[in-house]
């Protein structure tokens, strides 16, 4: 059965295929001929390769015996020749035969990252305000290529929403100048409204109660909810801890320490720090 990405071109879709169809993806062109051996070799390479990009690429084939109009249009000298397309426009082409790692070598610039895919759910849980969701998966995107700028964006800004001020303001602090643009910009003006934001009067209240009486259990699991509320989360786990090592009789300090956790988003660092310690306190 013939692949969806995988076709011959003629005059009739050359149009169609190449122009409009490199819009949306990689199109790779294989002018070939059947008395060309050297084409018959390359051939199944770069349907193999096509085979594992559905999605990201187009195999055009051009038989130049058949669409000598199409080879001239090209300048054809030789066979094979493969040019790749991308935008409508010429982006990369050789003439014999090469591997396949030769020419992964060559598509990898055209071609998406991984850390793709990530970025695109991570774009449209921050739209849906959906801030755990997005966190995850720029977090994934992240781990993947720690460079890339747009993903450094995303964290940052999922962070901030999420309560992950501290890992916010270090990610902020790693984007160059250069890159300093709306989204940067808007991820800071969220940091400093969530940093004006997070001592609420609540806050304020339980923090100077607890530094009159440091021993009050009670108060300090009351202060830990409160933080955990403003997305303190680090701050509000480290007292629920605080209060389990010296007053083991407070169970629900336990209940509560895993209910935070438990809300942190995948991939949160926080979560497997305090998984760990948790566990250590347990066993």
């Amino acid at each position: 059965m013939a692949q969806s990405n995988i076709v011959d071109i003629t005059l009739q879709n050359f149009q169609q295929v190449l122009l409009e169809g490199s819009k949306e993806r990689l199109v790779i062109i294989d002018f070939w001929a059947d008395w060309c051996e050297p084409c018959k070799q390359l051939m199944p390479v770069l349907e193999r390769i096509a085979s594992q990009y559905p999605d990201d690429i187009t195999l055009a084939k051009i038989n130049c015996d058949e669409q000598q109009e199409l080879a001239m249009q090209f300048g054809v000298r030789s066979l094979p020749t493969v040019a790749f397309f991308k935008d409508g426009q010429p982006v990369d082409s050789f003439a014999g035969v090469k591997s396949e790692t030769e020419i992964m070598t060559m598509l990898e610039p055209h071609l998406p990252s991984p850390a793709d895919s990530f970025i695109q759910n991570a774009q449209q849980a921050l739209a849906e305000g959906n801030a755990a969701e997005a966190y995850t998966q720029a977090k994934q995107a992240f781990d993947i290529d720690n460079s890339n700028m747009t993903a450094i964006k995303l964290l940052a800004e999922a962070a901030v929403d999420h309560g992950r001020l501290a890992q916010a303001k270090e990610l902020a602090a790693t984007i160059p100048m250069v890159e300093q643009d709306s989204d940067y910009q808007r991820i800071m003006s969220k940091i400093e409204l969530a940093e004006d934001s997070a001592d609420s009067p609540e806050i304020k209240a339980l923090q100077a109660q607890v530094e009159e009486e440091p021993d009050n259990s009670e108060l300090k699991i009351k202060l830990a909810l409160q933080l955990h509320q403003s997305h303190r989360d680090e701050e509000a786990i480290s007292l629920l801890f605080e209060v389990m090592r010296k007053d083991p009789a407070r169970t629900e300090a336990k209940k509560y320490a895993l209910d935070v956790i438990n809300q942190l988003p995948d991939g949160d660092p926080l979560a497997s720090k305090a998984r760990r310690t948790l566990y250590s306190m347990m066993y």
